[in-house]
């Protein structure tokens, strides 16, 4: 490096170093707000949120270097909405730690390892190319460190994965008399012992240390809840409408208001910021799941078998024919299909329910579903109707306690659960998945309402198409038969010869 290269890489390096405590200063600073040719070409700095925060943290770390003062741990939460910015901030922050002080040490992690390894880190990643001391770190895998010879392992940012029996990552965060950032996104996922042993990590005196938690506030339970109640004494909570925040989308919203009602948990969580008034909103328990595919059952040869066929709409989803004989849903696999069309998957349908002698088959009608249905009709196949998922819930119960459904595909998850508490399932992980991820809410006339598949996939889940099917195995009550079918082929009535010495 010649005499002037070193002079601008110096003055660099003193122009950075002002920013120590300052994490909205070195923000503004160190990124191409509104420069062409940029992913920041239409911004001229974060948004007002985020800048709340960055400013709310830089106050708690000038604060432990007054006189008499002791420097504490800078604690922020944060429960947002969706779309608000919260992986773009956890970018900021790690960027300002990592360049204003050496030798810092951050942890990121978040609830799960899909979410970590493929939207969180690879948002810091990227915000670390439009620094303007990127040359400073190597980014690498799941992992940024300083290109400093010898401060590899000293200087560093870390995305790690958590277990239950496998927390040695942050019994072992220490870094006296340096800085420590810890990172915990989509935290209301994240394990109270995760928080337990982190916490008792986070002691070095004369540290600077900062722990910030993100994420939409799904649980009304659990740490992440706590640092907004009773520990909101120590954390700096602030909850973010998404409504209220510069360049969301306003008009989705205001669709989700009306489909789930404003005062919904759902629109608490995803838009408001709030935590849910019930519990988990987890529609099937992830033990109901676990016992169903471990219990050995058995169908009676007179038991109905039921066809389910959920039809793929979208180009990564998948048609899936599923097959249940009374508490029986794994004797006959699953048939999992992709880029056929409506005819196709028709005449599949058609085989399927003569080789096993199906004595219903019910299809989802809705989008382009009405012409499998329309097609098996033609073909005559026995016992075949058309399910509207988002028809009206049909099968009324006047018990008096009993569940109230706003729609068809409800209903039909609400009766799957109860035979989930008897019934067995293939030991599938897709499905076990499936099951698990759509949350349920109650609209304004509390009757129960399962959440969109469009509306998990902007959770980073997949269409539960496998669920679905045997879940449209339960559309109807179908009568049982002495001749009904199953895996041994489609059942007739034996003829016998008459014996009249028998």
């Amino acid at each position: 490096m010649n005499a002037q290269a070193q002079t601008l890489e110096d003055q660099l390096a003193d122009e950075i170093s002002r920013y120590c405590l300052d994490p909205l200063g070195f923000v503004l600073f160190a990124f191409p707000w509104g420069k062409e040719g940029t992913d920041l070409a239409q911004s001229q700095g974060p948004r007002a949120w985020q800048r709340d925060i960055l400013h709310s943290i830089g106050d708690k770390l000038r604060a432990g270097y007054e006189p008499d003062a002791v420097l504490m741990p800078a604690l922020q939460a944060v429960a947002s909405g969706h779309g608000v910015g919260k992986s773009a901030l956890v970018s900021m922050l790690v960027a300002w730690a990592l360049c204003t002080c050496p030798d810092t040490k951050a942890v990121i992690t978040a609830n799960t390892e899909p979410q970590l390894r493929t939207k969180t880190f690879p948002e810091i990643s990227k915000w670390f190319r439009l620094l303007i001391c990127s040359h400073w770190f190597k980014v690498h895998g799941m992992s940024i460190h300083s290109t400093v010879p010898g401060h590899a392992k000293t200087w560093r940012a870390d995305a790690v994965t958590w277990s239950e029996t496998n927390l040695e990552a942050f019994a072992g965060l220490h870094n006296v008399g340096r800085r420590i950032l810890l990172i915990f996104d989509e935290a209301s996922g994240i394990i109270d012992r995760v928080w337990e042993v982190a916490e008792g990590a986070l002691t070095d005196e004369g540290t600077e240390i900062v722990w910030c938690a993100f994420g939409n506030p799904t649980q009304p339970s659990g740490r992440f809840f706590e640092c907004f109640n009773r520990q909101r004494h120590r954390w700096s909570g602030q909850q973010i409408d998404s409504r209220t925040v510069e360049g969301t989308n306003k008009v989705l919203f205001e669709q989700w208001a009306e489909a789930y009602g404003e005062d919904s948990d759902f629109m608490r969580v995803r838009v408001k910021g709030q935590f849910p008034r019930s519990g988990s909103m987890q529609f099937i328990s992830s033990e109901a799941i676990t016992d169903a595919m471990t219990r050995e059952v058995s169908a009676i040869v007179s038991d109905a078998l039921v066809i389910g066929v959920d039809v793929a709409r979208y180009g990564d989803d998948q048609s899936v024919i599923f097959f249940r004989k009374g508490r029986d849903a794994r004797m006959i696999p699953p048939i999992l299909l992709r880029k056929v069309d409506t005819m196709q998957l028709a005449a599949r349908v058609a085989d399927e329910a003569a080789r096993y002698g199906a004595d219903a088959v019910f299809i989802d009608d809705g989008g382009v579903g009405g012409g499998v249905v329309d097609r098996c009709q033609q073909m005559r196949v026995r016992g075949v109707r058309g399910v509207p998922f988002g028809g009206k819930s049909d099968r009324a119960n006047y018990a008096t306690n009993a569940e109230r459904y706003a729609n068809k595909r409800a209903e039909m998850w609400g009766s799957l659960r109860e035979w989930l508490k008897t019934g067995g399932i293939p030991d599938n992980q897709n499905l076990q998945t499936d099951l698990a991820g759509p949350w349920y809410f109650f609209n304004p006339r509390n009757e129960i309402i399962l959440e969109k598949k469009e509306d998990m996939k902007k959770r980073g889940l997949a269409s539960p198409d496998i669920a679905d099917a045997l879940a449209l195995t339960f559309a109807y009550p179908v009568m049982n038969s002495r001749f009904s079918g199953g895996p041994y082929g489609a059942a007739r009535p034996q003829v016998q010869e008459y014996d009249p010495w028998g």
